[in-house]
């Protein structure tokens, strides 16, 4: 049975210029090409798409097209909230959509937040500090935390604010450093403890019972025994700087311990339908949680989710068709017989 899905989003071509502070703002926009790929492989599996973009024309278009359920990968543009500005209006309208509410949408943005919610669920993460404005730095002589340390913006994703010197080595860099993110991102800052292990994404689908996808570990591509810091430098230079394992060479004893972190953090958070969540490990080489996508990046042939995806079997209109089926299943007048079996 075909459904109408409408399809909400930001395009990197669409940021305002007036909002604009730095090199990296727009990073976590769509392009064109990717809204294209999830259309058409919606379309592919006999929905009637219809692009409606995000924001502030969407109670004006809900009255031209009216869809049974939308696909959303809309990241907002202002505040911490952001992320959660398109489901919100769409709750507001009553209509379905894929992926998490507006609630765990923002907390996931602000990491703060987040790994307080972690931290009560006894789910390891870096001990940490939010700074909130330039008086606090004053107060950073008296953190309890051993050097290094790693800062960055708090509601940011995409590696935002995330610069090779985002690791911190002494009190002065830390001043310094704290004072130019709150400066240029206008926003609250994270220090958290560094973990000098190395880096995993793990993508998750699902509800009640949610599957892992896949794990990847990002290492460094010249040097397989150096830290790495994924920061916006090395993304923008991925295939001279990074390499992508998947799976990743580890015992299966860190594969399970992995995963159980994952599926917990997901379950904490009460995602739905679809995050990525990012692990790291620690000097003890124990897992622990990092941050939280719950609306991952779906760029086709390039993105995370869909790099794990392609490791275990699933081709790119497989992975689009299963998030949405995943999200009809949460409205019981939507549910489709066989949905899964029309996957192509």
């Amino acid at each position: 049975m075909p459904l109408t899905v409408g399809l909400t989003f930001d395009l990197k071509q669409d940021y305002p210029q007036e909002m604009s502070s730095a090199a990296d703002d727009d990073c976590e926009l769509d392009s064109p090409e990717t809204i294209d790929a999830i259309a058409s492989a919606l379309e592919k599996n006999g929905h009637k798409v219809f692009k409606l973009g995000g924001g502030r024309n969407l109670p004006q278009t809900f009255e031209i097209v009216k869809p049974d359920i939308v696909f959303n990968i809309s990241e907002g543009l202002y505040g911490r909230n952001r992320e959660s500005q398109v489901p919100a209006i769409l709750e507001m309208y009553q209509i379905p959509y894929t992926g998490s509410d507006p609630l765990t949408l923002s907390i996931c943005l602000d990491k703060s937040m987040a790994k307080k919610i972690i931290s009560y669920s006894n789910i390891p993460t870096p001990a940490f500090k939010k700074v909130e404005e330039v008086d606090d730095i004053y107060g950073l002589d008296e953190l309890d935390f051993e050097f290094p340390l790693f800062i960055k913006p708090c509601y940011e994703g995409s590696s935002k604010g995330i610069r090779l010197d985002s690791k911190i080595k002494n009190i002065s860099a830390l001043k310094e450093k704290t004072l130019q993110l709150l400066g240029t991102y206008r926003q609250p800052v994270l220090i958290e403890e560094y973990l000098p292990g190395p880096e995993f994404t793990i993508g998750v689908l699902g509800n009640k019972k949610p599957e892992i996808v896949g794990i990847m570990e990002v290492r460094s591509l010249n040097n397989q025994n150096k830290e790495l810091i994924y920061s916006y430098e090395v993304k923008k230079d991925w295939e001279n700087q990074v390499q992508y394992l998947c799976p990743p060479p580890i015992s299966p004893k860190l594969e399970s311990e992995i995963k159980k972190i994952a599926i917990n953090s997901y379950r904490a958070l009460e995602c739905r339908d679809v995050a990525r969540i990012d692990i790291r490990l620690d000097k003890h080489g124990t897992p622990n949680f990092l941050e939280v996508n719950p609306l991952p990046g779906l760029m086709p042939g390039y993105s995370d989710l869909y790099i794990m995806a392609k490791a275990v079997g699933i081709n790119y209109n497989v992975l689009v068709n299963k998030i949405l089926s995943y999200a009809i299943e949460r409205y019981p007048h939507l549910r489709i017989n066989n949905c899964r079996s029309l996957f192509v």
